[in-house]
């Protein structure tokens, strides 16, 4: 049985690229909804639809764990796993412990969607554990559709220019540690670490939620023991073309296979 993987586009590949290589002998299939990117300027209700019609979806493909590998659906609808017949993984609190883990001078800043900041997710993680650190948080949209259009290269005057006057403030509030608190702003990150400088660390949840996705698997005994590299399936919700360009960016390698298009009125 595969792990299966989604968010709103094609963010979540930054988690499903650390989760590949954590657990090589797992077969994965993402789901990016492409065409309903992007989740975090919508309302509560319908990015907690959304989010279920996307678990439901990978489901369908028999799939033994969901990851949201999404800061939105993780701040907004966390609760989401407790109704699934498979364990389910977040972003929320694993990029908390790793923030609070890395931070010295004790003030952190988290970059998120509206949503994600509106709802205060990373605040309560990290209060949750550890009271006495400060934190500091800033909406950044713009994010998102800058990466889905493929401009995150250092020396690109477009996202330079948006991070700065984004995360000001929070260069403002001398942090050290920042949260990429949506997994699109990795692919940022040599341009947010540029402004921010070498004394803030930036915090990419891919890595300790692909950790936290394996501890569940072996605590319920479904890690794949087979000998051979796990293969992964990719669909999307819309035209599936730009997707498989900007894939191979974000993943590093050439996709193999095809991606699927699906069409959610043939699905709900």
């Amino acid at each position: 049985m595969p792990i299966g993987i989604f968010d709103s586009g094609l963010g979540g590949l930054t988690v499903a690229a650390e989760v590949r290589k954590l657990l090589p002998k797992e077969d994965i299939i993402y789901f990016g909804d492409t065409g309903r990117v992007p989740y975090g300027n919508r309302g509560r209700d319908v990015i907690r639809r959304y989010a279920g019609e996307d678990a439901d979806f990978l489901l369908s493909k028999g799939v033994k764990l969901i990851i949201a590998a999404c800061g939105t659906v993780s701040s907004v609808a966390p609760d989401i796993g407790g109704k699934l017949p498979v364990p389910f993984v977040g972003v929320v609190e694993p990029a908390s412990i790793s923030a609070v883990r890395a931070t010295k001078n004790r003030r952190i800043g988290v970059a998120g969607t509206a949503a994600t900041v509106s709802s205060g997710s990373f605040v309560k993680a990290i209060g949750r554990i550890d009271p006495n650190i400060s934190v500091f948080t800033k909406a950044c949209p713009l994010f998102v559709n800058i990466v889905e259009e493929g401009y995150f290269s250092k020396g690109d005057p477009l996202p330079a220019l948006v991070t700065e006057r984004y995360l000001e403030p929070l260069k403002a509030a001398e942090i050290d540690t920042l949260i990429l608190g949506c997994t699109h702003f990795p692919m940022l990150s040599e341009v947010i670490s540029d402004y921010m400088g070498e004394g803030v660390t930036l915090v990419n949840a891919g890595e300790e939620t692909a950790k936290t996705a394996k501890a569940a698997l072996e605590a319920d005994g479904l890690l794949n023991e087979k000998e051979v590299p796990g293969k992964t399936e990719f669909f999307v919700s819309d035209r599936p073309e730009g997707f498989s360009r900007i894939a191979e960016v974000f993943l590093g390698k050439k996709i193999s296979g095809d991606v699927t298009a699906i069409d959610w009125s043939d699905v709900l």
